[in-house]
C-alpha cells in the first residue's frame, strides 16, 4: 500500500493524542490494536514516504586573511 504525508500525519495525531482509532476523510476507519503497533505502522510509512529525517543542508564558509 502507498502511504500519503496525510497518512502518516494522521497517524502521528493519534499517537500524540493517546487514540486507537483514526476516521480518515473519505469515512475510511482503522482501529489499532496497541501503541507498538502503531509505531511499527509509522516506521513502515515513514520508509515509504521517504521522510525518516528532513534532511538539513549547512554551508559552511571560512575565511582567512592573508597579511
Amino acid at each position: 500500500m502507498a502511504y500519503t504525508q496525510q497518512n502518516l500525519d494522521d497517524l502521528r495525531a493519534a499517537i500524540r493524542e493517546g487514540v486507537l482509532r483514526i476516521r480518515s476523510i473519505d469515512g475510511q476507519e482503522v482501529t489499532y490494536r496497541s501503541l507498538a503497533e502503531m509505531r511499527q505502522i509509522e516506521a513502515a510509512m515513514v520508509a515509504d514516504i521517504g521522510t525518516a529525517q528532513p534532511r538539513i543542508k549547512r554551508t559552511v564558509y571560512s575565511y582567512s586573511r592573508d597579511q
